[in-house]
């Protein structure tokens, strides 16, 4: 079943709704009590697939994959902190949407939909089309104009229908959701199904630290689908009595976008209205999150914090980042920024796990970097 996370109102699945009659954003209902053992686990594929009773599927249903999951989890230094760097940077399109969008893809060709419309800054996009070639459904993907070379070059080497939108993030949501009258919206901002994907990152991670959990996380957030996974992938973990506590989620937004970190220092519960204005770190513009209640609901959970950091930070970051041999997009650079500030507040212990998140390749964005790189 899905439901409303506004409304509480439930539908079943084959009714293929992508939001509420409300207009709230829908999510798939999973037991949380049940995750496998460690000693199962062990037994397991090395991809995202292995944590099945999380990711529920029909009894003949096969996954749309490429063997995505089990990224490195890399100790590194910040003067003189270990922080982890989790690589999802290297999943094969090159993002971590391809969690979320093999989910997603997967679910779909279980409801039988053989055409979409996706809307996307570029990874999500690149990963829609990589997964809709492996299901053998047709796809559409409307982008913003100022989207990197890199990125639209890739989509349509995967055989989508590349559309071009003048204008803003938001001016191209409204074109998508306009062409999507007879044709399945897949948005993965709105999916019930994409969070569920991303979540499985959190999971790695509990392993890849022996079973322990982070003291902090630190992930870019836009739309917010890394912050709402990780609640979802520790909140699962703690339901079913493998963890005692949950990690402080540390999102950290560009200075140019960021409404939810507006809401966070007002006290509000959704996002606020902001002058949204041009960043390098392009994947987390987005200045109407989706999901940004069940964002802000997941830092107070945990009693995280939302940080916004300016370009200046973000380039530096990024070129700190590539000299430690880590070459991200400039969006992933914003939690090297992060990093940095929380040191000098003194906001790091070296007695502490901290885990900072690299959500996009540097590759996807060279354009962008050598523009960086003449100015």
């Amino acid at each position: 079943m899905l439901q409303c996370q506004w409304c509480q109102k439930r539908y079943s699945e084959e009714e293929k709704p992508w939001k509420c009659s409300c207009g709230g954003p829908l999510l798939l209902e999973v037991d949380q009590t049940s995750f496998p053992s460690p000693e199962l686990l062990a037994s397991r594929s090395h991809s995202l697939w292995r944590y099945e009773e999380a990711l529920p599927l029909n009894k003949n249903t096969s996954p749309v994959t490429f063997g995505e999951g089990m990224t490195p989890l890399v100790l590194s230094e910040l003067e003189g902190f270990p922080i982890f760097f989790k690589l999802d940077y290297v999943c094969p399109s090159g993002s971590y949407k391809d969690r979320g969008i093999a989910y997603e893809m997967t679910k779909l060709k279980e409801l039988g939909i053989s055409s979409i419309i996706e809307d996307s800054s570029g990874n999500a996009g690149a990963a829609m089309a990589a997964y809709a070639a492996r299901a053998g459904i047709h796809c559409q993907i409307f982008v913003p104009g100022y989207t990197s070379a890199g990125k639209c070059v890739q989509i349509e080497s995967y055989g989508a229908e590349l559309v071009r939108v003048p204008g803003s993030r938001e001016d191209t949501t409204k074109a998508a959701e306009q062409a999507a009258n007879d044709i399945y919206y897949a948005s993965h901002n709105w999916s019930p199904y994409f969070v569920h994907g991303v979540k499985t990152y959190a999971f790695e991670v509990w392993e890849q630290l022996g079973y322990e959990i982070p003291d902090k996380i630190i992930v870019p957030v836009g739309q917010g689908s890394l912050v709402i996974g990780c609640y979802l992938a520790f909140q699962h973990l703690y339901e079913a009595g493998r963890i005692e506590r949950l990690p402080q989620i540390i999102a950290v937004q560009a200075k140019k976008c960021a409404p939810l970190y507006e809401a966070f220092i007002q006290g509000k519960n959704e996002p606020v209205s902001i002058y949204k204005e041009e960043t390098i770190a392009e994947g987390i513009s987005s200045s109407q999150p989706v999901r940004g209640r069940e964002v802000l609901d997941a830092i107070k959970k945990t009693e995280g914090i939302i940080m916004a950091v300016d370009d200046n930070e973000i380039e530096k970051a990024f070129y700190a980042l590539a000299r430690a041999g880590f070459y991200v997009e400039p969006t992933s650079a914003v939690v090297g920024a992060a990093l940095w500030r929380l040191q000098q507040q003194e906001k790091l212990s070296r007695g502490e796990k901290t885990v900072a998140f690299l959500s996009g390749s540097g590759l996807k964005a060279t354009d962008k970097i050598l523009h960086l790189r003449e100015e």
